[in-house]
């Protein structure tokens, strides 16, 4: 059955490099399953028993299942689940052109927390949303991917940089401009005009390109790895992984109860913006299901928050890393994330109810403080938690080498959460 779980992942993360195709994937993914797409500018007339989906920005989206029982908004809530579409990695600047040295090259811009040296020597490729003109001047917006290898940003050669293995720093600036081309005499390349044959190939009718949020991607697919293929190794694990196997249990959810995904974009850099966890999207969305103010105070004091984010397992060559007690292990199940300072939303009773949910299905379960000596990231729960009031845990996968250009988590464990979340949506106790 894990196999079967880890196949549809990698091919979520294979046709996903950006934030846009992850959300266009799973709508798609929910209009096969029976979801009514609403739009945002329309009045919505939500009945019970009925599945619903909408997005913002082309890259954030809800899906929710609206509980057949009668009053079960109130009496029972909503079980949520929260993750993220976006990942850390190269945005290409408004006017990118660089041509050095006989090379042309585009600007870009780091996006999150970047692990930049893994960007060196890959075969990369660019996607995203660009926004054009039609040949009869009509505004338009459309998903671009290149798919094949288009550029590289290649690494100094040792020789010229004896200290390389000891103290090489990288200049995000002036040292992590991909390569595209060669550039041939009094050649000049126009990104814009780049982009408008790329869509002309791809059957877009445009007449000029006017603006894009493009970045780049590793073109290496995912793959399982181990001697035992123990492993599932990808760009975008953190948070397509979280993505992926909460769509699947709010697809297979039942209809008697209210459950409901959220995953937005721009976790990585805040969740600052209209689409973002710090935006009004659930909240809208919440307003819009129960207007009147009585009825969803008591709604949100039934209902529970999961926020689904990778988690750091324990590395064999940089234990020390780790407080000794907390060291998650890939392959031994998810792990509830605590921090006294709130950086996560897990309180005693969230984690309790986890491990309750995870002993019914014989999920093992872990856990993960961060070194008191350390800095702790942090999610979309505490601004879910902070934002609506509702009760919020932290968990995640855990995962070696977050924010690389490739991760590496443990094949069983998306089996063990796939387990739990179905759990979750389908049972009150």
């Amino acid at each position: 059955m894990s196999i079967n779980v880890n196949q549809g992942l990698q091919t979520f993360l294979d046709e996903s490099p950006t934030p846009f195709h992850a959300t266009a994937n799973m709508s798609q993914q929910l209009q096969a399953a029976g979801f009514e797409f609403l739009d945002e500018s329309d009045a919505w007339k939500l009945q019970a028993g009925g599945r619903y989906y909408t997005t913002r920005n082309d890259s954030s989206i809800i899906a929710f299942v609206y509980g057949a029982e009668e009053k079960s908004l109130i009496d029972m809530g909503i079980r949520m689940i929260g993750a993220h579409t976006d990942s850390p990695c190269l945005k290409v600047k408004p006017l990118p052109e660089i041509t050095k040295q006989g090379y042309f090259q585009l600007g870009v811009e780091t996006y999150g927390g970047v692990l930049q040296a893994t960007w060196f020597d890959r075969d990369l490729s660019l996607a995203g949303r660009v926004t054009f003109k039609t040949t009869d001047n009509q505004l338009q917006s459309c998903l671009v991917d290149f798919k094949t290898p288009i550029a590289i940003i290649p690494s100094l050669a040792i020789h010229l940089d004896r200290d390389a293995n000891s103290n090489r720093s990288i200049n995000a600036q002036t040292q992590l401009a991909p390569v595209l081309a060669q550039c041939h005499t009094d050649a000049k390349y126009n990104f814009r005009d780049i982009l408008k044959t790329q869509l002309e190939q791809e059957g877009v009718e445009v007449e000029k390109v006017l603006d894009f949020d493009l970045s780049f991607y590793d073109t290496q697919k995912s793959s399982m790895v181990g001697l035992q293929q123990d492993f599932i190794a990808s760009s975008r694990l953190d948070n397509l992984l979280s993505c992926h196997l909460g769509l699947q249990a709010i697809i297979n959810a039942s209809s008697q109860y209210s459950s409901l995904l959220i995953c937005n974009d721009h976790e990585e850099v805040g969740s600052r913006s209209s689409c973002g966890a710090q935006g009004p999207m659930l909240e809208e969305f919440i307003l819009r299901l129960m207007p009147e103010t009585e009825d969803r105070l008591r709604c949100l004091k039934k209902s529970m928050m999961i926020s689904a984010d990778n988690a750091h397992g324990v590395h064999p060559n940089f234990s020390d890393k780790h407080d000794a007690n907390h060291g998650p292990l890939l392959n031994h199940g998810p792990v509830i994330k605590v921090n006294a300072n709130q950086s996560y939303a897990t309180n005693s009773e969230t984690a309790a109810r986890f491990r309750h949910w995870c002993e019914h299905v014989d999920v093992p379960v872990q856990s993960f403080v961060v070194r008191s000596d350390m800095a702790c990231g942090s999610t979309i729960g505490p601004i879910t938690a902070a934002g609506l009031g509702v009760e919020t845990i932290d968990i995640g996968l855990p995962t070696f080498a977050m924010h690389s250009i490739r991760e590496l988590a443990g094949a069983k464990d998306s089996q063990y959460l796939t387990q739990v979340l179905a759990y979750y949506l389908n049972n009150r106790e």
